[in-house]
């Protein structure tokens, strides 16, 4: 665990003495220039938890929390996957179709409410025509498909609703079908089920999100689909040695398919030393929420809705500034990344109010530039921080949603 890993040109050992000074370094105006040109389309972020359990609109600017659209528009984020997330609590009384359900209903009503701001987009084309009316562009993703145990027609019906991502495993326990990296396996990646599922997947034109699945099940994936595959909030195994990255040969495997890594934004994944802070202080894995299956179901989603709302918005932890990273050493991790696969395959994947731990310095969302001006400062090339930036997540989102493979009446 405590070996130097190489970094880029850097070490971890050497990313960990940059100096604190550099935690809130201003933004230069080339970096913000550069920032405010480009398509910055995140991965992952949970937008409506917050809504859901306690209220309110994405309209508004909140004082708690890690996004709205106001911090976001401030941070330049133009395009992002719109992530509806079911947590396990659902699981053990078979109420999370009716989860997931109510979170694809509320996402469609704050983007229709606020549609002189964002519009749902079902395809690159959208993507693009959006953006270039100044709106931001929606891709919706449903995070945790422990609730349709592979059901085909229920992922029809998802997809006539607009939802065009869909994380392949459960979040982190296992489905019926695909394996989940922090549980218990039991179909030892995909089941056969599993793999019809990922050929309906490319057959609709729905992006496969291979985040929180086990490495077996990320590579017959791989294996099986006709499309580029995507992790949309990821972190390397190299660097932090958990289930919940990826080893160095399944995302090479993965880039060879033409799919994208996005980088959670957070500390826990890419910082063992918040990681073992985080573990030490809590008594298990921040991924560790128990064995579902000896969970006493609640009597109705109404129970559960109060029982894990004080959760909502999810902060990071208050782990001490001196292990955290900052922008720079996060933008380190993503180095080895170009560096091991090229800089074709790498995305953001913040996760913005999803738990991360952010980089010392950050408060939110509006503090997005500060990693373009850590690229400007690494001596990145404009098209290498445009592709980081947005870039190669459009390319995939294009290419796998290009034409609709399904009418949607």
């Amino acid at each position: 665990m405590k070996k130097i890993i190489a970094v880029g040109c850097l070490t971890v050992a050497a990313l960990c003495q940059v100096s604190l000074s550099q935690d809130a370094r201003s933004v230069s105006d080339r970096a913000r220039q550069l920032h405010a040109e480009s398509l910055v389309f995140d991965g992952h972020i949970h937008a409506v938890d917050r809504i859901l359990y306690h209220g309110g609109d994405i309209g508004e600017r909140k004082a708690d929390g890690m996004w709205d659209l106001a911090r976001a528009k401030e941070g330049g984020l133009k395009a992002l996957f719109f992530s509806a997330y079911v947590p396990d609590d659902y699981y053990p009384a078979r109420l999370e179709t009716k989860q997931a359900l109510r979170q694809i209903d509320l996402a469609l009503s704050q983007i229709a409410k606020n549609k002189d701001r964002i519009e749902l987009a079902l395809n690159g084309d959208d993507l693009k025509r959006i953006v270039a009316a100044g709106k931001m562009a929606a891709v919706l993703d449903l995070e945790g498909s422990f609730d349709l145990d592979g059901d085909l027609g229920l992922l029809r019906q998802f997809y006539r609703l607009g939802l065009r991502s869909y994380q392949l495993s459960a979040h982190n326990t296992d489905n019926a079908y695909a394996d989940a990296c922090c549980a218990q396996h039991k179909s030892r990646g995909l089941t056969e089920h599993g793999r019809a599922f990922v050929r309906e997947m490319n057959h609709l034109g729905m992006v496969i999100n291979v985040s929180h699945a086990s490495d077996e099940a990320i590579s017959q994936t791989l294996d099986v689909s006709t499309d580029p595959v995507i992790a949309t909030h990821h972190g390397l195994r190299a660097l932090n040695d958990i289930p919940r990255n990826m080893p160095d040969e399944l995302l090479k495997k993965m880039a060879l398919k033409g799919g994208v890594i996005g980088f959670q934004i957070g500390n826990e994944f890419h910082n063992r030393k918040v990681f073992d802070w985080r573990t030490e202080h809590a008594g298990k894995p921040f991924w560790d929420t128990g064995d579902i299956s000896k969970r006493e179901p609640a009597q109705s989603v109404l129970d559960i809705d109060r029982l894990i709302a004080p959760q909502f918005p999810m902060p990071g932890i208050a782990a001490p500034d001196d292990i955290r990273f900052n922008a720079d050493q996060w933008v380190g991790v993503v180095d080895r990344a170009i560096q091991l696969v090229g800089e074709d395959h790498v995305a953001l994947g913040s996760d913005f109010d999803g738990g991360p731990t952010l980089p010392r310095g950050f408060r939110d969302v509006r503090d997005l530039p500060q990693l373009t001006e850590a690229m400007v400062r690494r001596g990145y090339s404009d098209d290498r921080i445009q592709k980081f930036l947005g870039g190669n997540l459009l390319r995939v989102f294009g290419k796998v949603t290009s034409g609709h493979r399904l009418t949607v009446k």
